[in-house]
């Protein structure tokens, strides 16, 4: 007997009752959002089955290089989602590569923390813990860069002739650019700061439920989830600074200038 309860395919069918309910509500409100609440219901439900698939395979294999592999597709489709948050997005490759670099580092250096020191799996490659890790990680971070850039473009386009006052009166760029900063970095931090204080009062989070529903003491569930919280905090923060610091970069230049020419000109979909 598992120590857990199987759900079957007609129980999930059942539970999808509640998007109907949403996309009628969006009908009757005049919203037009039940297209998108199909979509990305259908995306969701297609995406899962394919994870569900390539997760039993890669927990069968435990391969470095299969791990690795999956790892690094699971960073470059949060780059390409955090990009696509952005009302304003840098030009060229830097719309692209700053946030899918800057969230690839803070969520491999926090997941290898939390492997080499907490979880300390035999072998640390292991598929069953890194990834499910990483991927937590990884979509907190993803949020908080992407509200992090988002916000230091607008606040730059918004306070722009303040920033350059500053410039013209000489000012450095960091020291201009320093409100603005600070805004985007706030930003970027005050989910997951809601995230943590409302964890065990408000709500509880998804990996902790899981466990528990799994047959896991509730006990051990809440010291995982309080290691998840704190390495997700440590990732979005990492993630969220660089990517705001090499935005600064990007959009003032060595003379002290602002450069908002190095933003693309068409706003995000």
């Amino acid at each position: 007997m598992p120590g857990y309860i199987a759900l079957s395919y007609w129980q999930l069918a059942a539970s999808s009752v509640f998007v109907l309910i949403d996309a009628a509500l969006s009908v009757l409100f005049g919203l037009r959002v039940h297209r998108s609440l199909f979509f990305a219901a259908i995306r969701m439900v297609v995406q899962l089955a394919l994870v569900g698939l390539v997760l039993t395979t890669l927990f069968s294999l435990v391969s470095l290089l299969w791990t690795g592999l999956a790892a690094l597709v699971m960073v470059l489709f949060a780059g390409h989602e955090a990009a696509q948050r952005q009302e304003r997005r840098l030009s060229g490759w830097w719309c692209y590569g700053l946030g899918t670099g800057c969230m690839m580092m803070a969520s491999v250096v926090v997941t290898a923390f939390a492997l080499v020191t907490a979880l300390r799996p035999n072998p640390l490659y292991d598929p069953r813990y890194a990834i499910p890790v990483l991927g937590m990680i990884l979509g907190n971070c993803m949020t908080g860069v992407g509200l992090g850039l988002n916000t230091l473009t607008t606040s730059l386009l918004t306070r722009r002739p303040g920033v350059e006052a500053q410039l013209m009166l000489g000012a450095t760029r960091e020291a201009a650019t320093t409100p603005v900063t600070r805004e985007a970095l706030r930003s970027a931090l005050m989910p997951v700061i809601n995230s943590m204080a409302a964890t065990g009062v408000v709500s509880l989070p998804g990996m902790m439920t899981g466990q528990i529903l799994g047959g896991v003491p509730p006990a051990e569930a809440v010291k995982y989830q309080i290691l998840v919280m704190f390495l997700i905090a440590g990732g979005t923060g990492l993630g969220a600074v660089t990517a705001v610091l090499g935005g600064v970069y990007r959009l003032t230049d060595a003379r002290h200038r602002l450069r908002l020419d190095r933003l693309s000109l068409a706003k995000a979909a």
